[in-house]
């Protein structure tokens, strides 16, 4: 009988669907192999001032280039899965791909400069992508249709636990074993899950479907990618366009956006449809997801790494922080697409906005060098509303298409949201690093008397610090690093409460959209489902 994956341009043929321990077996392997391939975002962020460290000293701004780039990296590895399944098979460039993902990891252990490891981490970003959705398709074809909303339940679960074990693991292998450590545990996963994937469909034919690849899009959609991504890496470290690099990296943009933008307009398959944007739904729906992806993973990943820069936590205790969210978002993500179906998607995605605008005011108004429970108990919170922020945005965005539009709507968004996210990381770092000087000066000059001669505060503070037994040098070093780490605190209090207030703004701009009803009654389609779930991909 033969198996067609909806919205994937191969079929696969076996005698029957998988059953019994095959089956289980099936969904073990792809779901590690998913997690370990997710995981190696905030997994590789909790450990960068490590990896930064070791690989010649270089500070933590350059150890998140290997965070951004992995990630443009999975954007533009998910246009190629399509066409490499369809002249391949699914099955095939799925295990070639886990095992290239294990050989690559090797190379990123191995490495001893950030010159060889960015490079490393954005060819493992790319494999990553190609094997994803093909993880997902290949175990969905394998449900009964009955069976598809569970399916796709469990892959929401699997794709939730990348923020929560990920970045826990993260930091377990820099702390008690070796930064590196995370590379080789992909060794450990992608091989045997590669071996299974291969030994359960050994034998199984597949249906050759050649279709056109915009090679010229795709080369002008990697290039635009690439150089903004390295502009905003490079841009706080190396002063901007005052750098010739930056400079003509610029220029490089400014020649190829509007060329990729021509290109597509009348390119029958491209490589990006820009014309799904003229759907009003799938517009407002992405734009929302976009901007709120970018904020979202770029606090996660610079409160991960201030939590061990600025507050002292250990890798692993930072990594506690984070697993705090697992059990409301493991629970949301299991119900989270029965919801979206009997309820207007935007009357959820409005609510989950303020629940997310409410949890960083929150975190916000955090003050202390170090209070575990203060930031775990608004983590706890943020797990529910990290877990129900995929699944109704892609309801909204599907609103409107059907067929082979509705799985490229799915592609697109997944491969944007992925490139918004890199870019926030670099953002939100930026904002931080802007806001903690001017804190530091205000800091200096209220406690110094500058702003009220009769309020000198740091005077006796060293007096304190002398009759302690410190030397005037030492009390002085004491004052100004306290002076440092609160200005950090203050910055990235400012970092939250900016995600606050985008989030507020979203929350209106939601309700430009079209209601978007699921009733029970309505047959939820195969290929519907397969796009909900390519849409979720984090």
């Amino acid at each position: 009988m033969a198996l067609r994956a909806p919205g994937w341009s191969v079929t696969v043929v076996t005698q029957a669907r998988m059953k019994g321990w095959r089956f289980l077996l099936l969904n073990v392997a792809a779901g590690a192999a998913n997690v370990v391939m997710l995981s190696n975002v905030p997994g590789y962020t909790v450990l960068a001032p490590y990896a930064a460290g070791s690989l010649e000293g270089v500070t933590p701004s350059y150890g998140t280039w290997a965070t951004t780039d992995h990630m443009v990296g999975i954007a533009l590895g998910l246009p190629l899965s399509r066409w490499l399944s369809g002249r391949l098979g699914a099955y095939r460039v799925l295990v070639g791909a886990l095992v290239a993902y294990a050989a690559v990891s090797l190379m990123c252990a191995a490495s001893e400069t950030i010159w060889f490891f960015a490079p490393m981490r954005f060819l493992l970003g790319l494999i990553g992508g190609v094997a994803l959705p093909l993880a997902q398709s290949v175990t969905l074809g394998q449900y009964r249709d009955d069976q598809r909303t569970l399916g796709v339940g469990f892959w929401g679960v699997m794709s939730m636990a990348p923020f929560t074990i990920g970045v826990f693991m993260g930091g377990f292998w820099a702390e008690y074993f070796n930064w590196r450590w995370l590379f080789y545990s992909n060794v450990m996963v992608a091989l045997p899950a590669a071996g299974v994937i291969a030994a359960l469909f050994y034998g199984s034919g597949f249906e050759r479907r050649v279709t056109r690849f915009d090679t010229i899009g795709f080369i002008l959609l990697a290039t635009v990618l690439l150089c903004v991504q390295t502009i905003l890496n490079m841009g706080n470290d190396f002063d901007w366009f005052a750098s010739p690099v930056l400079a003509w990296l610029l220029l490089v943009v400014l020649l190829a956006l509007p060329m990729f933008i021509f290109w597509e307009f009348g390119e029958r398959r491209p490589a990006l449809d820009l014309r799904l944007f003229l759907h009003r739904n799938f517009a407002i729906a992405t734009f929302c997801s976009l901007i709120g992806f970018l904020i979202i993973q770029g606090l996660l990943s610079v409160f991960i790494v201030q939590l061990q820069v600025l507050l002292g936590y250990t890798s692993s205790l930072a990594g506690m922080v984070y697993l705090a969210m697992i059990f409301l978002a493991m629970a949301a993500a299991a119900v989270v697409h029965e919801i979206t179906r009997n309820v207007d998607a935007r009357l959820i995605i409005f609510l989950n906005f303020i629940g997310l605008a409410v949890t960083f005011v929150w975190l916000g108004h955090y003050d202390k060098s170090a209070s575990f429970d203060n930031v775990t108990t608004p983590m706890f919170f943020f797990g529910f509303s990290l877990a129900m922020f995929f699944a109704p945005l892609a309801t909204l965005a599907m609103t409107g298409l059907a067929g082979e539009r509705l799985i490229r709507a799915a592609e697109e968004l997944a491969m944007l949201r992925t490139v918004f996210g890199a870019m926030g990381i670099t953002l939100l770092g930026v904002l931080f690093f802007r806001r903690t000087p001017f804190h530091q000066l205000e800091l200096a000059d209220h406690f110094g008397g500058r702003r009220f001669a009769s309020l000198d505060l740091l005077a006796s503070f060293l007096e304190r610090m002398q009759a302690m037994g410190m030397s005037p040098n030492a009390a002085r070093s004491r004052a100004a690093q306290l002076i440092r780490q609160q200005a950090g605190i203050l910055a990235l209090n400012d970092a939250f409460l900016f995600g606050a207030m985008t989030f507020i703004l979203l929350a209106g701009v939601i309700w430009l959209a079209s209601p978007s009803y699921a009733s029970k009654k309505r047959r939820q389609t195969l290929t519907r489902l397969t796009a909900e779930e390519l849409m979720e991909q984090p």
